[in-house]
């Protein structure tokens, strides 16, 4: 069983997010909160799996309570959801280091599969958040995941990629799940696509 803790100021969301969830066998509404001070002090005695979280809330940001779970020794992990695509919100998401970043108009199955996939190590961002905010200026890969990706855009399987690289399968695998979370994508073709829009590679 997962276990949840909804942090959302509009009382009628928080009700309806909270039936939702708890209509899958596998996730458990542990509590929820209209500020993000509430949830802050909950978080901590209840020690959910998971914190959904608002950004603009009263008293504290869901950002705020993102960076003192972070800061803290709580293993709860965090996923935004939010009706802003502000880019400054986004990166301070990041730099907080939570696992997903939704838009508050995905569907309702989409935030049920980020939830699972966060518990399986998964970081999640919404693929037009990556798209429209991460510039040419600012390329988030390293020069080892470009090589990884460069690679790939010639077509080439995990197994030869990982012998021109003089890498293992697993490493590169690895290179390419860190690509898809960075990028916000699911597979080779997206990341690619990415990378050239962003004018990163050819």
């Amino acid at each position: 069983m997962i276990s949840l803790y909804l942090a959302e100021d509009q009382s009628m969301l928080n009700s309806a997010l909270t039936q939702i969830l708890n209509l899958e066998d596998d996730l458990q509404v542990l509590g929820s909160a209209e500020d993000g001070a509430t949830a802050w002090t909950q978080i901590q005695k209840l020690q959910p799996d998971v914190a959904i979280l608002d950004i603009e809330m009263p008293q504290m940001t869901g950002l705020e309570v993102a960076s003192q779970i972070q800061a803290s020794a709580l293993k709860t992990k965090v996923i935004i959801l939010t009706t802003f695509a502000q880019s400054t919100y986004f990166q301070q998401a990041v730099a907080a280091k939570v696992a997903g970043y939704l838009l508050k108009d995905s569907p309702s199955d989409d935030l049920i599969a980020v939830i699972r996939q966060v518990m399986t190590g998964k970081t999640v961002y919404a693929p037009e958040l990556v798209v429209n905010m991460v510039s040419a200026e600012h390329n988030p890969l390293t020069d080892r995941e470009m090589a990884v990706l460069a690679e790939a855009d010639s077509g080439l399987p995990t197994k030869q990629i990982a012998a021109t690289l003089f890498l293992s399968e697993g490493t590169v695998r690895n290179y390419l799940s860190a690509i898809f979370s960075k990028l916000g994508v699911h597979n080779r073709l997206e990341a690619i696509q990415v990378a050239k829009k962003n004018k990163w590679m050819r």
